[in-house]
């Protein structure tokens, strides 16, 4: 499963989730701008078959305007340090795998300590 991280989301967790998702990548690393605009992010995930994990509700706006793919899960937990959303993102790989074989576009990720 591939997924790509927003830039909401430290890089320094590619190389931990790498092993965990088959192949991640962080939207400041592959070549578009930086900051990169949403909609470069949304068109890299589609043309190469990204999950776009992020924290930023405007994917929600594209998802109404474009469709799916590519499919977003939208993380919404406040602030949390890396290993925690490190944590939080192994613990939902059975989810985010759901989702890529569905027929849904977005999962929300919803922590509630």
């Amino acid at each position: 499963m591939k997924i790509i991280l927003d830039a909401n989301i430290s890089w320094k967790l590619v190389s931990k989730l790498t092993p965990i998702f088959d192949e991640c990548a962080h939207v400041d690393h592959i070549g578009l701008n930086v900051p990169a605009n949403d909609m470069d992010i949304w068109n890299y995930a589609l043309e190469n078959g990204y999950i776009i994990i992020t924290k930023d509700n405007d994917f929600l706006d594209l998802l109404d305007i474009c469709g799916f793919p590519p499919k977003v899960v939208l993380i919404r937990t406040g602030n949390n340090s890396s290993q925690a959303l490190l944590e939080l993102l192994i613990n939902a790989k059975e989810k985010i795998g759901d989702l890529r074989n569905s027929n849904i576009g977005l999962l929300e990720i919803i922590n509630r300590k």
